[in-house]
């Protein structure tokens, strides 16, 4: 028998998580604060509608995804896990360190799963990306930079740098294995006092440098992570189809005669198996329930992420409107 999952938040992306869950045959409940809503997608996706303040003594309720406004789901997976409930959290999963060190401590010390979602992590080519940088296939990785940017998923909590980096961030800690000893950010707010677009530098222990760019109000968009090594580079864009999301360009460069020269060549597209993150997510979240793994993406990767969106975070004075 699967484990039995509620849902709690039943806006834009809990209600991914609903249809997601109910296809894998795990979908218990859903809850939400407005009670017509959950009652809503209760009805169209046949189970149960509990309020809030019940599902975390529900006994038929085995694990909790949580699609929340970020101030809250520090508090909430605290008492999930309090009242033996696995969950997990959207990102990020709280806006403070020590808000997020307290969730994830109190789900170890009631042996609970405690999952971040990270989703970019199970997208098959960032996989496979991570499987050509594990086999040597790029070199020493020396620069890694990602561009995030589009129009809209305008927030009243959450700046650009909290809503869009935790992706890619995710992302570049899983190729680095470490975080970084030095982050510098940098923010333009357009709209009010929340930063629009933001930049990041990172430095790792190793001299490999990062740079994430994040946009909100950008007239295209853009989901693309590059990673430089020594022998090869590789581009997993994610705007492109298939067949196209991730590239290897295996460019040389060398000294010819005290000066720099170099060959480019056309990119290998690299074949990636099709499958829809969020699913490979939640049936990771399954398994981890059902075997009691730790999650790929797991609450101490959730800090890491915190500590670096908390060093890069400018704070403006007022708006530019």
């Amino acid at each position: 028998m699967k484990p039995r999952i509620a849902v709690l938040g039943c806006g834009y992306w809990g209600s991914n998580h609903i249809r997601t869950l109910k296809g894998l045959g795990a979908l218990h409940a859903v809850s939400d604060a407005n009670p017509a809503r959950a009652e809503g997608f209760a009805s169209d996706h046949e189970c149960l509608a509990i309020p809030p303040e019940e599902l975390f003594s529900r006994d038929d309720v085995d694990g909790i995804v949580m699609a929340l406004p970020p101030q809250l789901h520090a508090e909430l997976a605290i008492r999930a896990v309090e009242n033996g409930k696995d969950v997990l959290v959207e990102k990020p999963i709280a806006l403070t360190v020590p808000d997020a060190e307290r969730a994830v401590a109190a789900a170890a010390a009631n042996n609970r799963i405690f999952m971040v979602g990270h989703v970019l992590r199970f997208h098959p080519a960032f996989e496979k990306l991570k499987e050509l940088i594990d086999n040597d296939e790029l070199g020493e990785i020396r620069y890694i930079h990602s561009h995030r940017l589009g129009l809209g998923k305008f927030h009243t909590e959450n700046d650009a740098l909290w809503d869009l980096a935790p992706h890619d961030l995710s992302m570049i800690l899983a190729i680095t294995g470490t975080e970084p000893v030095e982050v510098r950010g940098e923010g333009a707010a357009l709209l009010d006092h929340l930063s629009d677009f933001a930049h990041l530098h990172m430095r790792f222990p190793n001299g490999l440098r990062s740079h994430l760019f994040a946009s909100r109000l950008n007239p295209y968009r853009e989901r693309r992570l590059t990673v430089v090594g020594n022998k090869a580079m590789a581009v997993f864009d994610d705007v492109e189809p298939w067949e196209r999301k991730l590239a290897v360009y295996r460019h040389a460069v060398w000294m010819d005669s005290g000066h720099w020269a170099f060959t480019a060549n056309d990119p290998a597209y690299v074949e990636v198996a099709q499958g829809m993150p969020l699913t490979r997510e939640l049936q990771h979240f399954l398994k981890c329930i059902e075997t009691r793994e730790t999650p790929r993406t797991d609450g101490e990767e959730a800090i890491r992420v915190l500590r670096i969106l908390t060093a890069g975070t400018v704070t403006h004075d007022g708006s530019f409107r």
